[in-house]
C-alpha cells in the first residue's frame, strides 16, 4: 500500500465559517443522497426509467437515509470521541458497544461487509483479523469516510490515515483504499483537486485508482459513459468498493461539483445507487457548502431512526458536522468531547 505520507496538503476553504459549512454540506449531502438513492438501489438505468422515468427528487413517500446515513454517524461520533488519536483498538471498541453487543435493528447490522465484521467479532476476533471475511473489499468504508475529511479539512493524508484505522476493523485491500479515497476528497476545493486528492490517496495501481480514472476520464461524455467505465459487467452484487466509488466520483466530475446534479446522475446510474448518491453528495456538498443543497431535500433529513443502528437513534447528521468541524468563536476541538454511554456529548 502507499504511503500517505506523499499526500500534499490543501488549502482549506475560507475560515472556520467556510469550513463548518462545507462540513455541513458534506455530512447533510450524504444523508440526501442516501434517501434519494435507496429506491433505486440495486436496480438498471432501464428499470428505474419505467418506474420513474428519470429521478429528478424524492420518489418514496417518507425520504430517509439508510446503513449509509447511520453508519456514517457512526464514525463521526467514533471521531469526535478520540480526533486524531484514534486507534484501531478504539474503533474495535465502539463496534462492540454501539453494535455488536446490542440488539441489532431491523436492517441487522447491515451490509455483507459489516455483516461479517460483526460476527467475526462476536466470535472473540480482533482487528485486523476481524475484517478477514468475504466481502472486505465492499463500498461499506467508503459510505461512512466523509466524516473523516469533514475533521481533516485541507489534509488528506491525515484523512485517509483516520480512514484505514476505522476501516481496519471491517475491510481491507480495496475495501480501504474506497474509503481513503472519499475521506482525502473532502476538501472543499475545485473539482479537478477533489479527483486528484482521492487518487493520491491510494496506490496507482490499485483497482480503486484505475476505476476511478476511467469514470472522470469519461464524464465529459455524461452518465451512460461513467456507468459503462466503471460498472463491473455480470458481477451480482453491486456494493464493490472499485465500482461504487468510481460511480460517485464520475457523477461528480460529470456534473462539475453541482449538487444536484452530481446526486441526481448517481441516483439514476443505479447499482449501489444509495452509497453512490452519499458518496457524491458528500463530495458535492463539501465542495459547494450547505447553501448548495435544495432545501427541498433537505427538509425531510430528520434524526436518524436507528432502523440499522439503534444506538445511534435520535442524531442528526447536523449535530456531528459541527462536533467534527471548528466555530467561528473556537469551540473546543473534537477531541475535547466525551461521549456518555447513553450517547450525549460534554465537554472533556
Amino acid at each position: 500500500m502507499a504511503s500517505t505520507a506523499r499526500i500534499s496538503s490543501v488549502p482549506a476553504p475560507g475560515g472556520a465559517t467556510g469550513l463548518r459549512a462545507r462540513g455541513r454540506g458534506a455530512l447533510l449531502g450524504l444523508a440526501v443522497g442516501d434517501a434519494l438513492g435507496a429506491p433505486a438501489e440495486n436496480l438498471k438505468p432501464s428499470e428505474i426509467r419505467a418506474r420513474w422515468g428519470r429521478i429528478t427528487g424524492y420518489v418514496a413517500q417518507e425520504p430517509a437515509g439508510t446503513d449509509d446515513t447511520e453508519y456514517a454517524i457512526f464514525s463521526g461520533l467514533l471521531l469526535a470521541r478520540h480526533g486524531s488519536a484514534l486507534t484501531p483498538a478504539h474503533v474495535e471498541a465502539a463496534w462492540h458497544e454501539w453494535i455488536a453487543d446490542r440488539d441489532e435493528g431491523p436492517f441487522r447490522g447491515a451490509g455483507f461487509s459489516e455483516r461479517g465484521t460483526l460476527e467475526n467479532l462476536r466470535r472473540g476476533l480482533a482487528a485486523p483479523i476481524s475484517a478477514q471475511h468475504r466481502h472486505a473489499w465492499s463500498d461499506g468504508l467508503a459510505m461512512r469516510a466523509a466524516p473523516f475529511g469533514v475533521f481533516a479539512a485541507g489534509r488528506p493524508a491525515e484523512a485517509a490515515r483516520l480512514a484505514a484505522i476505522d476501516g481496519s476493523v471491517s475491510h481491507d485491500g480495496e475495501g480501504i483504499y474506497g474509503g481513503q479515497a472519499v475521506a482525502a476528497a473532502m476538501a472543499g476545493v475545485p473539482t479537478v483537486a477533489v479527483v486528484a486528492a482521492a487518487l493520491a490517496a491510494v496506490p496507482d495501481d490499485s483497482w480503486t485508482a484505475r476505476s476511478l480514472r476511467r469514470a472522470v476520464t469519461a464524464a465529459h461524455r455524461g452518465e451512460r459513459a461513467v456507468r459503462s467505465a466503471a460498472v463491473i459487467g455480470g458481477y451480482p452484487w453491486t456494493d464493490l468498493a472499485p465500482e461504487a466509488v468510481a460511480l460517485a466520483f464520475g457523477a461528480y466530475a460529470a456534473a462539475d461539483g453541482d449538487f444536484a446534479q452530481s446526486v441526481l446522475t448517481a441516483v439514476n446510474m443505479g447499482r449501489d445507487a444509495d452509497t453512490t448518491a452519499a458518496v457524491a453528495g458528500a463530495l458535492a456538498g463539501a465542495t459547494r457548502g450547505v447553501s448548495a443543497i435544495p432545501p427541498a431535500w433537505a427538509a425531510p433529513i430528520g434524526p436518524v431512526r436507528g432502523r440499522c443502528l439503534p444506538a445511534m437513534a435520535g442524531y442528526h447528521v447536523l449535530d456531528v458536522a459541527d462536533l467534527l468541524t471548528p466555530a467561528e468563536d473556537a469551540c473546543p476541538s473534537p477531541a475535547d468531547f466525551v461521549l456518555a454511554p447513553d450517547g450525549t456529548e460534554t465537554a472533556g
